[in-house]
């Protein structure tokens, strides 16, 4: 009955015996771009544009043939829609600054777009429950039905007080809902300070969450208004609790004879530190020594903070929490109280401290032909800064002058090894802030690895890769190796590589990265483009197409060092990692070989995870300062170089001071612009003409807008090269 009923309707069903394929395709991509509205075959035919009689036929034909194979459905006569199969699955969901959001599942290829009125009072980071229905092309979509869990309820922005509420704004431009805040939640935030606000309650119905002001941080354009507003951001605490401070002060921090004992004695051997001239906790030390037969010994001291801080200990659980000390530009946020960061675990000269040590025994021809792990006790004899070492390395005549030229020519043999060996030579120039005594920037200083640095860096490294290879390479092959914590670093991706590599041929470099010859012809390039424009642009995008390091008990080996084993054993002072090889260590020499590799994993993911938003606080606190430096320029010209480009803009790196703005291609003069991704340029659309990565062009400051942490600029002319 039904059949006869729809063969009226809309015609004979033809038989779908040769129906070409391109016209189901087609309908299908008409039905998917509405999954959820009903046509019929003329509507159809209309949207393919196949509005002809012969057209409308095929149509009808496909139709029924899609119906058969599942893809459509006739619920009613003559009335098709998309058979649409939909699943439930969790994941994070990543929000757009334009309010919809990507759903990332675990196992599924592709991630799942939310639309802005389907993401259901999500926020950004949260873990969620979604609908998912196929879409075309391979791709999915879906509508969030559930908030498991939120990834915060706690944020950082500016409150807008009324006569009878306030509103508050978050600075994360990804958190895209306002809070609203009832007047007794206030807290005595007044109109337009930073505040950090807890989300309390979202009502059903209601447009808005709830929220309440837990603190005040200040008034926008301070710097310490701003500096906290970026840690509480980034989910790093402006102080330690009161507990742990406490823990921290009654920490006994006598070295007994008794202690002393159960270590190695370095006291009267050669020992000192070199650190920045502004450094305060001092982690690591040098101990040198000629030992009988031409031989010497070298020893890599780190402090022994795990000696101090005690498993399940309140400082403990703060350092877990923390993972990592944070550098702004104007201070330092410690992962462990003042009382140990500068002061018991830090290697001050003519003190007796506590040590674990890395110590190699070397051949007159710098060889190491044996190494030992050990607790030790030191006293370093001087606290050197690069400066005064470099210097000395430069022929000044110092302190420990022999000894430190020695460490140096070991130290260079050590690198050209290292390299020759697949080791990458990233020497990128750092920004570093000259602060007055009001933390106002007065100067800018670029931070250029020398002899100096190297030196501490190679012998770091040394120790690292001894240790991590000493646990983690079994001397049986049948034996299992014990389990560690390693940082690792992956292979490069091809596609990423073959992209870099298309994209330095715009400036003329011609190599190629296969299997076999990356790390060789990177340090060729590297070494090709020092002191030229394009510098940095170039190893920034090197940098970029690297994997980043991580923190895992799985090892894999450090792809950019060239190392099969690494791991962090050098920093415990700032980093936990650091903590947990120490630990490992001391129970393994202990003879004790059970571990919950569970839980170490899991820290070692916290870890990884912390460390990022660290680097994140780093670079919000260097683009303030950045801001803060230029204020007052505004109406000046500046040389730069074309740093990077996107759909809105170019951003330039002005010379000299390494800052960093934006001129929008919406705000050049006399053309309009717009961004050729494939060839890494801006095109003048009536003009042609071409703005490339790494050209000089004339700019002049438009607005340096502190609280935006933003520079614009305006295109003067191209800079004459």
């Amino acid at each position: 009955m039904g059949r006869k009923r729809r063969n009226a309707r809309i015609g004979k069903r033809k038989s779908p015996k040769g129906q070409p394929n391109s016209i189901k395709k087609l309908i299908l991509d008409a039905f998917h771009e509405h999954p959820n509205r009903v046509f019929n075959y003329k509507q159809v035919a209309r949207r393919i544009s196949l509005n002809t009689n012969r057209g409308k036929e095929q149509v009808q034909n496909a139709l029924f043939k899609l119906v058969e194979e599942g893809a459509l459905l006739e619920d009613e006569p003559g009335r098709f829609q998309l058979h649409v199969i939909s699943k439930m699955v969790v994941g994070t969901i990543d929000i757009t600054q334009k309010g919809s959001g990507y759903v990332i599942v675990e196992g599924m290829d592709v991630d799942v777009f939310v639309p802005n009125q389907d993401t259901n009072r999500a926020l950004h980071g949260d873990t969620v429950e979604v609908k998912v229905v196929p879409g075309k092309n391979g791709k999915h979509k879906g509508r969030v039905t559930n908030v498991l869990e939120r990834k915060k309820i706690e944020f950082v922005g500016t409150i807008e007080v009324s006569e009878k509420f306030a509103f508050f704004m978050a600075s994360d431009s990804k958190m895209n809902q306002d809070i609203f805040i009832p007047k007794n939640k206030l807290n005595k935030a007044t109109h337009r300070q930073k505040v950090i606000v807890k989300l309390t309650d979202w009502p059903d119905g209601a447009n808005s969450p709830f929220g309440e002001v837990l603190e005040i941080l200040g008034n926008p354009g301070e710097n310490d208004t701003e500096m906290n507003s970026i840690l509480a951001d980034y989910g790093f605490p402006l102080s330690f609790p009161e507990h742990v401070e406490n823990d921290a002060a009654q920490i006994n921090t006598t070295i007994t004879k008794e202690e002393v004992a159960k270590r190695e004695d370095f006291r009267k051997v050669t020992t000192f530190t070199i650190d920045p001239h502004d450094a305060k906790d001092f982690d690591d030390a040098l101990s040198i020594r000629e030992l009988e037969g031409d031989k010497l010994e070298i020893g890599v001291h780190i402090a022994d903070v795990t000696h101090y801080v005690q498993p399940k200990s309140a400082i403990e659980k703060e350092a877990v929490s923390r993972a990592t000390s944070v550098y702004l530009v104007d201070r330092v946020i410690p992962m462990l109280p003042e009382v140990l960061s500068n002061g018991v675990c830090s290697l001050r000269p003519n003190e007796d401290k506590l040590c674990y040590s890395c110590i190699f025994t070397l051949d007159k021809n710098h060889k190491i032909i044996n190494h030992r792990i050990a607790r030790t006790v030191i006293h370093s004899d001087r606290r050197f800064t690069y400066e005064e070492v470099q210097e000395i390395l430069e022929g000044k005549s110092g302190d420990f002058e022999n000894e430190l030229r020695l460490l140096n020519t070991i130290a260079k043999e050590k690198r050209a090894i290292r390299l020759k060996e697949g080791s990458i030579a990233f020497d990128k120039v750092e920004v570093r802030f000259d602060l007055d005594e009001k933390k106002k920037p007065k100067g800018v200083l670029l931070k250029v690895q020398k002899d100096a640095h190297k030196l501490i860096e190679e012998f770091m490294l040394l120790a690292n890769k001894t240790v991590a290879r000493s646990i983690g390479k079994p001397k049986d092959k049948n034996q299992k190796p014990r389990t560690f914590v390693y940082r690792i670093h992956d292979t490069p991706d091809p596609e990423k590589l073959q992209t870099f590599s298309h994209f330095i041929k715009k400036f003329g470099y011609d190599y190629s990265f296969g299997q076999g010859n990356i790390a060789k012809n990177l340090n060729a390039l590297l070494q090709e483009v020092q002191g030229k424009g394009e510098e940095n642009t170039i190893e920034n995008l090197a940098i970029r197409t690297m994997a980043k390091a991580v923190y895992t008990t799985e090892n894999i080996g450090h792809y950019g060092l060239g190392f099969d084993y690494y791991s962090h054993f050098t920093s415990p002072i700032r980093r936990y990692p650091d903590m947990m090889v120490h630990r490992l260590l001391t129970q393994y020499l202990a003879g004790k070989n059970k571990v919950d590799d569970e839980w170490l994993e899991g820290l070692c993911k916290h870890s990884s995870e912390m460390e990022q938003l660290a680097t994140n606080a780093e670079r919000e606190s260097t683009k303030y300062f950045q801001v803060l430096y230029m204020q007052g320029t505004e109406g000046q010209e500046f040389e730069g170089i074309v740093s990077g480009m996107s759909e809105w803009g170019i951003y330039v790196e002005l010379d000299g001071s390494k800052c960093e703005g934006m001129i929008r291609l919406r705000d050049i003069s006399g053309d309009y612009f717009t961004y050729d991704e494939e060839n890494y340029q801006v095109v003048g659309n009536n003009t042609k003409t071409r703005i490339n990565l790494g050209q000089k062009l004339l700019i002049k400051v438009k607005d340096a807008d502190l609280v935006r942490k933003r520079l614009d600029f305006e295109l003067i002319d191209f800079a004459e090269e």
